[in-house]
């Protein structure tokens, strides 16, 4: 059987020293290839479309162009990126704009090597980070009801299964959890969460899970639904 393609990464970051620390890091892993680094915004934002790699690895505070409005421009030109932010401190108000203009997950920069490698494979499969230091304050700030929120169409509803699986990511559930809880395969989860997405015009996980903490979703107790 061949080896799974390792998970191509792009590096954004302007210390040079971290950089390279990180670097050493994903190469000690052979699970992980490092596809290009970034000094700064401008260069995220050529790399990110030349190079199109599986994740990107964005510092918050860069020069030239912030990590913020990179984020944004490369989610504008090429939606299907899947960026985790780097940062420093639990305090960085930045950090929810990025969330909301995209991003699939983040990381202090202080991390264990282990829950780093953990987040960066989950937005590789297309999953999203909620757990760590940074999950309460991130889903408390998308909670507030003067956040911007995402709306969905009133027109267009959730199924009751889709219900069922909204309420599991605002408990922060894996796909392979839910598919496990609700006896479906990951296929079925991801298909299901596709459509949840289009429903309520969101970005990603991330979004879905605060859009369902929003309205109750995360309080209600599962029910047995067909597909």
């Amino acid at each position: 059987m061949n080896a799974p393609r390792p998970i191509r990464v792009l590096l954004v970051e302007d210390q040079v020293l971290f950089r390279t620390a990180l670097i050493h890091l994903l190469q000690s892993d052979p699970g992980f290839e490092l596809a290009g680094e970034a000094g700064n915004g401008r260069e995220a934002l050529q790399q990110a479309t030349a190079v199109r790699p599986d994740v990107i690895l964005m510092d918050l505070r860069l020069p030239e162009m912030d990590g913020l409005e990179a984020t944004r421009r490369i989610i504008a030109v090429w939606p299907e990126a899947r960026i985790v932010i780097l940062t420093a401190s639990e305090s960085d108000d930045a950090l929810f704009e990025a969330i909301r203009s995209g991003a699939h997950g983040y990381l202090l920069k202080d991390v264990d090597a282990a829950i780093f490698f953990q987040t960066v494979r989950a937005v590789a499969r297309g999953e999203a980070s909620l757990s760590g230091p940074l999950a309460a304050k991130v889903l408390a700030e998308f909670a507030r009801p003067a956040a911007r929120a995402p709306r969905g169409n009133p027109g267009e509803r959730l199924s009751p299964r889709e219900t069922e699986i909204l309420g599991f990511l605002a408990q922060g559930k894996s796909n392979k959890e839910i598919a496990a809880a609700l006896t479906l395969t990951e296929n079925t989860v991801k298909s299901h969460l596709k459509s949840i997405l289009a429903k309520l015009h969101l970005e990603n996980r991330v979004q879905a899970a605060t859009y369902a903490l929003r309205h109750g979703h995360g309080n209600k107790p599962p029910t047995q639904t067909n597909d």
